[in-house]
């Protein structure tokens, strides 16, 4: 791994942040350098367009060089990942010296040789991949912006304005961020939260009490309830509300003291706010630390922190991120410091708390951050991770159905696979004893669907010159497939390619035909329909 750390060193030279000329006009602007987004960027370029790449931090990459160190293949159909998303994670292969390993949420180890195309893989690399990719695909790259307004004329957008006064002129435009704060500020139909069953009869929507009812004080001493509640206030199953599924960070740690940073005690620790984990150990003195929090084996001795999904209390803050879709930038910036402290917290706590189980304490401390991640951020990650922010409300909407039923599409242009997996979206009080976790949800999906074009398309009388490969036309179900680095990385390919065949073709996305565009894919190596997927294998079912 030292030849990585010197590639990754040079690499970081290769893409500079650049200062747009006044005047200056791109025939693509991807917003936002997500993965999804780089890939848009890097489709566009490779299909002659001039392009610019707006990222928000100073670090591309999103949550793949933030903590997700994995395509999730796991859970993905064999095959499915294809066009420029494969021949990143191929990429990644060729870089690992023989005898690598990858593994398994549940620990299952796969071989790996040399060339195969490497689905788990570590931030530093992963952004350093990105950035060289870029280079050779020229594509402009400028850090730090985030999008204030947008001016059209009629339905196209003239340029946009970024918060520092920068005037960005395009001829089609790209929203790749997490949010779709692009896609909002140009009068774009979205929502966010849940729909009701009765939206798009979906037998997963809305509030779900799936998980059972657990004995736990929810209440302080002086009878008010306890942080990261909600109260029953007659919450019905089914219905719909504004909430989104937990945010946490993912974290990268390690046991290798050459490369192990110890865990801080952030600055405002307060260890009242793990009461409920404080009588849930008290309870339950043999709880090991995946019980609490995934745990997942990576190569080079590394492991990712993620929220547990089933667990009783995890790194995910109920309620912290309520506000965060619609929020200002000032308010996100709150939301994002109170989930930084909330971690930091939760960690130090088990490590270092009395009241913890001395065996727990020393598993906690045996882990520290990696030295080599994160390196210019206390070695704490860039991003958030934003499960689900905003959606977009085009003509078409993506649901259940087309996921579990109907699964080809006319105008499919990309394949998904990935289980409708939704973390718990709140910690309900039942009574001053009891409570519950709710809006898990957890389904296997065992064969591979078509994903259509319109998902990506605004509202025809809305906006003509946006593309939209992130938060997309979906319900708030069908989202909790799409949800994943590297479907958006798929779908951001599709956007990058019909962007740049839309300004060479002097069109507009919704006019733009469809031959054409997939065409052009299946020359990438896009694969977009079942039936020529081939067989394939489902790695669960192994």
């Amino acid at each position: 791994m030292k030849n990585w750390i010197f590639f990754c060193s040079l690499a970081a030279l290769i893409v500079l942040p650049c200062s747009c000329q006044k005047g200056e006009s791109f025939d693509v602007v991807v917003y936002g350098g997500t993965p999804g987004g780089v890939i848009s960027a890097i489709a566009a370029s490779r299909n002659g367009a001039k392009v610019l790449l707006i990222e928000q931090t100073n670090h591309v990459g999103g949550l793949s060089t933030s903590g997700i160190n994995t395509a999730e293949s796991e859970h993905m159909i064999n095959k499915a990942i294809t066009g420029i998303a494969l021949e990143f994670y191929v990429r990644m292969g060729e870089q690992f010296p023989d005898g690598y390993f990858e593994t398994f949420h549940d620990g299952r180890m796969l071989n790996f040789e040399k060339g195969d195309p490497a689905f788990f893989f570590e931030s530093h690399i992963a952004e350093e991949l990105y950035n060289e990719m870029l280079q050779e695909a020229k594509v402009t790259v400028l850090y730090g912006k985030y999008v204030d307004s947008v001016n059209k004329k009629g339905k196209t957008i003239n340029h946009i304005i970024l918060t520092d006064g920068t005037v960005v002129n395009g001829k089609m435009f790209i929203d790749a961020s997490y949010e779709g704060d692009l896609m909002a500020r140009s009068d774009v139909s979205y929502t966010y939260g849940r729909e009701g069953k009765s939206k798009y009869n979906e037998s997963y929507a809305g509030i779900r009490f799936m998980d059972d009812t657990l004995s736990a004080r929810t209440i302080d001493r002086h009878g008010k309830i306890l942080p990261y509640f909600s109260k029953d206030s007659g919450l019905k199953p089914g219905t719909g509300d504004d909430r989104v599924m937990n945010y946490n960070f993912r974290l990268s740690a390690t046991k290798i003291d050459s490369n192990k940073v110890e865990i801080p005690k952030p600055d405002d620790y307060e260890p009242s706010q793990f009461d409920l984990l404080r009588d849930y150990l008290k309870n339950y003195p043999e709880t090991k630390l995946n019980r609490l929090m995934g745990i997942y084996e990576r190569g080079s001795g590394k492991f990712e922190f993620n929220n547990k999904q089933d667990a009783l209390i995890s790194l995910g803050l109920f309620g912290g991120n309520r506000e965060y879709p619609d929020a200002d930038y000032a308010t996100r910036k709150k939301i994002f410091d109170d989930h930084k402290s909330y971690t930091l917290g939760f960690l130090y706590f088990l490590g270092h708390d009395e009241s913890v189980p001395e065996k727990l304490q020393q598993e906690m401390r045996s882990y520290g951050f990696c030295k080599d991640e994160f390196i210019d951020n206390d070695h704490f990650p860039y991003y958030l991770y934003i499960r689900e922010a905003r959606r977009m409300v085009g003509d078409f909407v993506f649901t259940q159905k087309d996921i579990l039923d109907e699964r080809s599409k006319e105008d499919a242009v990309m394949l998904g696979s990935h289980w409708i997996d939704s973390h718990h979206v709140q910690r309900v009080q039942v009574s001053d004893s009891t409570f519950t976790n709710e809006g898990r949800i957890w389904h296997k999906v065992t064969e591979p669907y078509e994903i259509p074009y319109r998902i990506l398309l605004p509202k025809t009388d809305e906006v003509s010159n946006l593309l939209v490969p992130v938060c997309s036309s979906l319900s708030h179900v069908a989202f909790c497939s799409y949800r994943l680095e590297s479907t958006w990385m798929q779908m951001g390919h599709v956007a990058g390619t019909a962007a740049a065949l839309t300004v060479q073709n002097k069109t507009t996305p919704a006019e733009l035909k469809l031959n054409t565009l997939r065409e052009q894919l299946a020359k990438e190596g896009v694969i977009y329909k079942i039936e020529e997927l081939g067989e394939y294998d489902d790695y669960d079912n192994e």
